[in-house]
């Protein structure tokens, strides 16, 4: 297995080419596999408290969120833990009931499929999970595991089914004659390469990446970044990644999302977003990147927000970033900021902020300009207190 390290910066070497967008930074039908149109999901709270009107509390995971993902490309979907990145990623393969909004996948709207109608397209939407071990039932041998698809779709018994199985294992770099081995006998990163085995069984047209290397140690997690950027280069997978690392993300994705307490605060390609972010909390999640250069980062200010991530039961007014930005004025309380294009950025790169960080500008040094009580966050503390 290949141990070469992770480039610092650009695109990976294995994207494979798409179609370059319209003129207008949209793309065209045929061009994208994946629309996400105002996606809604809540979790009701289990609790005996009723609002008026006898409604209940919800915990509002995903809230209002809208993407575009071209054929052959990838997404990277970053953000605080609790965002809403797993879930909303959960809501795309349909593991999860949406609340409200549309799913637009290869053209069709799957977003109120029934189980058995979904169950074809299953072939075309595969997760690859953040816990190499936990995703695999150790009871059971591997070449049972990887083999599961074919058995459930009814496709290939007996030794084609072993000689498929065999040629998947090797395609992501495990010894085929290790087939009959229990996952317990695997390392972290062999386990991982089994999951990838495993949802590469059709050739899926989207595989989702739910932090697909978080819990690896770092030369693994290079060998597992390039070996899905290799299969893409390969097969033209089209991959939703999610990840904390923002250099991960940087170094495999064409586009980024960045997600806070359910809603996409920024959408921009690679490049774009790390030369000219535009949301205070990109500006801050960037700021925590490790540079290489001691003198760069000797230069640099990193941006310390204040408090915590308010509650998805009860979010914020208005932007729901308000009470831990640094830049927030009475009009970030009344109004929900459009996600849109700032500061004359091209169509393509969106940010959801009254007030976009400029480029050269240091918010570290900024204050808000609202007071003290009007950043109440849950815990009730205030926030920069």
């Amino acid at each position: 297995m290949s141990n070469e390290s992770v480039p610092a910066s650009g695109a990976s070497a294995g994207v494979a080419a798409s179609e370059k967008p319209l003129s207008d930074g949209t793309a065209s039908d045929d061009d994208v596999l994946l629309r996400v149109e105002n996606l809604v999901k809540h979790f009701p709270v289990r609790s005996s408290n009723l609002k008026l009107g006898g409604s209940r509390d919800v915990v509002h995971a995903v809230d209002g969120v809208s993407l575009e993902l071209r054929r052959g490309e990838t997404l990277g979907l970053v953000g605080e833990t609790g965002c809403g990145k797993s879930t909303l990623a959960r809501c795309v393969a349909r593991l999860y009931d949406i609340t409200a909004g549309r799913i637009i996948f290869d053209g069709r709207d799957i977003s109120r499929l029934s189980a058995r109608r979904m169950r074809p397209l299953r072939k075309d939407i595969q997760i690859i999970f953040q816990d190499p071990y936990g995703s695999l039932n150790p009871r059971r041998r591997v070449g049972s595991i990887i083999g599961d698809p074919f058995a459930i779709h009814h496709i290939a018994r007996g030794a084609e089914r072993k000689q498929r199985v065999q040629h998947l294992m090797e395609l992501v770099g495990l010894n085929p004659e290790h087939y009959n081995r229990f996952p317990a006998e695997f390392s972290g990163g062999q386990r991982q390469r089994i999951g990838v085995a495993r949802a590469l069984a059709f050739t899926p047209k989207l595989i989702i990446c739910d932090e697909p290397v978080s819990a690896l140690d770092v030369s693994i997690q290079a060998q597992i970044i390039n070996l899905l950027s290799d299969l893409q280069g390969e097969l033209g997978l089209t991959y939703i990644f999610i990840a904390h690392d923002l250099s991960v993300v940087r170094h495999v994705s064409n586009s980024v999302a960045v997600m806070y307490l359910g809603k996409v605060t920024e959408q921009a390609p690679v490049e774009a977003m790390w030369a000219h972010p535009r949301h205070p909390y990109t500006d801050a999640l960037l700021s925590a990147v490790p540079i290489p250069d001691p003198q760069s980062a000797d230069k640099r200010e990193r941006i310390i927000l204040a408090g915590d991530v308010p509650s998805p039961i009860n979010p914020p007014s208005g932007c729901r970033f308000h009470p831990r930005c640094p830049k927030a004025a009475d009009r970030c309380i009344a109004e929900v900021p459009e996600l849109e294009p700032k500061l004359g950025d091209e169509p393509t790169h969106l940010a959801a902020c009254h007030f976009p960080v400029e480029d050269g500008e240091d918010i570290s040094k900024s204050q808000p300009s609202i007071s003290a009580n009007q950043r109440v966050i849950e815990t009730g503390l205030v926030a920069g207190s």
